[in-house]
């Protein structure tokens, strides 16, 4: 039998991670099929079934530590231990200031509450809303949301965005783990390795993250 959410809109947060033109097809970092999931969270916050809106935003500056072209000799795509934690070396993406880096224009950003920035250090990579990656000091500061969620009286957190492999995958792990009820609505969210889905999905199941589709949150939005 499928599980229902049971949204308590009094107590539930909408989690929009990453929805930026560089993360999508013709960006520097695209994911897979990104933009097919502007129409349908256009629906989604129409519908507003959710007590909170925030979002992420990457915004990274040009010298950051996670850019390959910032490490002589290596390409996008290499690892490299960074920390005591393999760290992927990025194409430069989501430059602050830089089109690509702009909350999409197709997204109604009108009734979010906060926006979070994250990857701002350029010595510090960052995909979680929550947590930063590992400092210098092996440690993953906090971004401030789970805490701003508390103080909102959020329960509950909805995460949908980009990319699912990444930032959508850690922040939903860390969400659970701050002890949220945790869900990530797939069909709102796409990887840059579609390879990893079966991988994604595990850990997710084993954090407690429930996946959900879009669809059963407006069907319970709907319902008498």
């Amino acid at each position: 039998m499928r599980r229902r959410s049971r949204i308590d809109s009094a107590r539930s947060a909408l989690l929009l991670v990453d929805i930026q033109p560089d993360f999508l097809p013709g960006g520097a970092l695209p994911t897979h099929d990104g933009l097919s999931i502007l129409e349908p969270i256009g629906r989604l916050l129409a519908a507003r079934p959710f007590g909170l809106c925030v979002a992420t935003q990457d915004w990274h500056p040009r010298d950051h530590v996670s850019f390959a072209s910032n490490h002589p000799g290596h390409a996008p795509m290499d690892r490299i231990e960074l920390y005591g934690h393999e760290q992927i070396l990025w194409p430069d993406h989501c430059i602050q200031e830089t089109p690509g880096a702009m909350l999409h224009p197709d997204v109604d950003w009108s009734g979010f509450s906060a926006i979070v920035r994250k990857a701002v250090d350029p010595l510090v990579d960052s995909y979680s809303a929550i947590r930063n990656n590992w400092n210098p000091r092996g440690e993953r500061p906090p971004t401030g949301l789970a805490g701003y969620l508390r103080e909102r009286g959020v329960a509950q957190v909805f995460i949908a965005g980009l990319a699912r492999d990444f930032c959508v995958r850690w922040s939903a792990e860390d969400c659970a783990d701050e002890g949220f009820s945790t869900f990530v609505l797939w069909d709102l969210s796409r990887p840059v390795d579609p390879a990893s889905d079966a991988d994604v999905r595990d850990a997710l199941d084993r954090r407690g993250v429930r996946v959900l589709e879009s669809a059963q949150i407006l069907a319970e939005s709907s319902a008498p």
